[in-house]
């Protein structure tokens, strides 16, 4: 991997990563694994909490400067051009019933812009990460990193699509459904994996209706610099308008039209 101004903030990111997945590994399917509910109603783990206190004290370290979102305890960028994003636990249902797609997700975003994201899932033994300038890369194992990039379907009758499940889409219902229904194949594999298997040429689309930033900005960045195209199913580029839509960018307009009923 070549190296640019972004290399050593990247560096940082996997660094977290690694501290997380110390966490997150060693409470996976612990008996006693402590569960509580959110003032959203969704479930959190001690794992999550956990997690982010750790990386945010490596940041608070690391980056003093830099401002930070998490899941867990919010907020703390204080309208800063740069600032990191982090998710400790993308997933965490799966986590909690033992299902192993769930990842930490870990990104920098620099005056609006995504420019290092990483996505680590220690219990499918993968991580994928990018740079700026860098380009999307997975390892397997730990073991060496292998470059990505996205497919080159160009029609959806041809495309492969990933999604999590129904839920959410309300009154683009009909219109997902025509969409799934169009496609060569469908897989509900969702979370962040469905996005990185479109960065790996995998699958040609993903797609979220009910997505925070926190699960989006790494996703941004790996998909974008392995050559596809991130935002919101109404259109809008990039992780800050509270849906996802990954796409290996051939598909991306046709795909934005057909959930927008044009």
């Amino acid at each position: 991997m070549e190296t640019n101004k972004y290399s050593q903030d990247l560096a940082l990111a996997l660094a977290l990563a690694d501290a997380a997945d110390l966490i997150t590994t060693a409470r996976y399917q612990a008996q006693d694994l402590v569960v509580t509910t959110k003032p959203d109603n969704t479930p959190v783990t001690d794992a999550d909490r956990e997690a982010e206190t750790v990386i945010r004290k490596m940041l608070s370290e690391k980056r003093p400067a830099d401002g930070l979102v998490g899941e867990e305890f919010g907020d703390d960028k204080q309208d800063k051009n740069r600032y990191w994003v982090v998710d400790p636990i993308d997933g965490t249902k799966n986590f909690m019933r033992g299902v192993p797609t769930w990842a930490s997700l870990i990104a920098l975003v620099e005056n609006g812009e995504v420019v290092v994201g990483v996505a680590s899932a220690p219990a499918l033994s993968r991580r994928w990460f990018a740079g700026k300038g860098l380009g999307s890369f997975v390892t397997f194992n730990g073991g060496e990193e292998r470059k990505i990039h996205v497919s080159k379907v160009s029609e959806i009758k041809d495309a492969s699509i990933a999604y999590s499940d129904f839920v959410g889409w309300n009154e683009r219902r009909d219109l997902f459904t025509s969409l799934v229904d169009s496609c060569w194949r469908s897989r509900g594999l969702g979370d962040f994996w469905s996005h990185m298997l479109v960065a790996e040429g995998a699958v040609d689309i993903a797609a979220e209706p009910s997505l925070a930033l926190w699960d989006m900005a790494a996703l941004d960045i790996i998909v974008r610099e392995a050559g596809g195209t991130f935002g919101a199913i109404t259109g809008e580029p990039g992780p800050h308008h509270r849906s996802g839509l990954s796409t290996n960018g051939l598909l991306h307009e046709k795909v934005v039209s057909h959930l927008n009923g044009k």
